[in-house]
């Protein structure tokens, strides 16, 4: 059976009210109620096709955020979302305006919905979620952010696309450049506003929202809803639903939470071992600096570790993750630019080398574990002189953790992370070359280039240094492997 859609917004009864508590202001209430909850996305007015690609994915019962807000997204209601990292925000506006967006076909520069994220990778992630649904109801996905390639990104706009995952500023640019409309966007959502907001996105956002169809729909999902974002949800946010995941935005039961007290010489050492356990780790760190100062002492004792900041280009972030996802790299040594839009299955230990500076960071550093109702658990690594901070973020946070002294080398470290002595071994990281089919006609520049990748394929170390090109350093169009990420 076929179903079919509109894209008005419905009746608005009325603005939300708010009033600010505690650093957060207080849910909104609406002004009518909302759907009640599904048992079963079968229950749902989804597509033939998004419910098969669900079923094939192993996508059998909705997440709790899913369960409750699909039902008045579906409906056109705008949605206010809160919900810990993990707990299936994506999905939960993903197959709302995948549905409200089916049977529809955008003209050239012009794309029908809009994802707002505040980070590349989050971009790349939510790209790679709602691809095989996409590709199930023949819509089209391209994904827009800095770094990559701007021209190709400028191609997939001018052949059209319905759907367009961006960050702010390279949205912006191709809307300077002539190259986007958002005049008919009828689907809009903003995931992470609050992040957006820290990191000072906040006027490109309002200026993007105010280029959008007034009437069109709108949903704010977030892990946290502070302040910052207040000025969002009372100006573009129209009678919402509000659901909230997790009042804490962060306690979640699967996952363990441990302070461990270790002495500043000790630390270098500590966090040696914990980095040489067995399966993957997630490592976070202040500085740019001082993640690329660790991950060159791990792989000199024999870790295979990878470094991920700002710092880096986007082809070279692309690859370190996928190098991280596919088990050939075990550590991910990062600043907070892995704090949000990374999802690793089976990542059990997350570790805060550097404390964060509060308790959101504290809960996005964390998130990256304990996903999708598996377990994990989030270990700091605290001086003498940081444990009342970390008191009190902890307090912030909502989290009682384990606290315990620790040394290197001895039964408890190893008791808590799985820490054990490294081989002492170097190791480089080589990155694979991607092999470009041999085409007919090929100038004399194609075999020059074909034949400096052969060179870099035969020197491991030129190729570790060498940003991976091809797919994944321009534009998402259908090009990401399916996956069942819920968030």
């Amino acid at each position: 059976m076929k179903r079919t859609y509109g894209t008005g917004r419905g009746s608005q009864a009325g603005r939300t009210s708010r009033s600010v508590v505690s650093g957060e202001f207080a849910l909104p209430k609406t002004v009518r109620p909302g759907l009640p909850a599904v048992a079963s996305f079968g229950e749902l007015a989804l597509p033939d096709e998004l419910l098969r690609t669900l079923t094939s994915l192993g996508m059998n019962e909705p997440f709790p955020i899913q369960a409750a807000t699909l039902p008045n997204s579906l409906a056109g209601r705008d949605v206010l979302g809160r919900g810990r990292t993990g707990s299936g925000k994506t999905l939960a506006f993903g197959l709302a305006l995948l549905a409200r967006t089916a049977g529809r076909r955008a003209e050239p520069r012009s794309p029908l919905a809009l994802v707002l994220v505040p980070t590349r990778e989050l971009a790349q992630q939510v790209t790679e979620a709602l691809t095989p649904y996409a590709r199930s109801l023949k819509l089209r996905l391209a994904t827009v952010v800095g770094g990559m390639s701007i021209g190709r990104q400028t191609g997939a706009l001018r052949g059209g696309v319905e759907i367009v995952v961006a960050t702010p500023g390279r949205l912006k640019d191709l809307i300077d450049r002539g190259d986007c409309r958002l005049d008919e966007v009828a689907v809009t959502v903003l995931d992470e506003a609050d992040q957006m907001a820290d990191m000072g996105f906040m006027p490109q956002v309002t200026a993007l929202l105010d280029q959008m169809r007034p009437e069109g729909q709108r949903m704010l999902f977030s892990a946290t809803l502070d302040r910052n974002v207040d000025l969002l949800v009372r100006r573009y946010l129209h009678d919402p639903v509000v659901h909230s995941v997790d009042p804490s935005a962060g306690a979640v039961t699967t996952m363990e939470h441990h302070v461990l007290h270790v002495h500043p010489v000790d630390k270098h050492a500590a966090t040696t071992e914990i980095a040489a356990r067995d399966g993957r780790v997630i490592m976070f760190l202040d500085t740019k600096h001082a993640v690329d100062r660790l991950t060159r002492d791990l792989l000199g004792v024999g870790v295979r570790a990878a470094a991920l900041h700002g710092g880096k280009s986007q082809p070279q972030r692309t690859r370190t993750l996928a190098q991280f996802k596919s088990g050939h790299v075990t550590v991910l040594v990062a600043t907070n630019v892995a704090a949000r839009g990374i999802h690793v299955d089976s990542l059990d230990l997350v570790v805060n080398v550097d404390p964060p500076a509060d308790h959101k960071d504290y809960l996005h550093r964390g998130g990256r574990t304990a996903r999708a109702g598996e377990s994990g658990s989030v270990v700091t690594l605290v001086l003498p002189n940081q444990r009342r901070d970390m008191s009190r973020l902890m307090r912030d946070a909502g989290i009682t953790p384990q606290i315990a002294q620790v040394r290197s080398g001895e039964a408890e470290l190893s008791r808590i992370t799985g820490a054990r002595t490294p081989s002492g071994v170097p190791v480089v990281i080589a990155a694979p070359v991607m092999e470009r089919p041999r085409r007919s006609g090929a100038s004399t520049r194609g075999r020059r280039s074909r034949s400096a990748e052969a060179r870099r394929a035969a020197d491991p170390r030129r190729a570790a240094d060498q940003p991976r090109t091809g797919q994944n350093a321009g534009t998402f169009r259908h090009s990401a492997p399916p996956v069942a990420a819920a968030s």
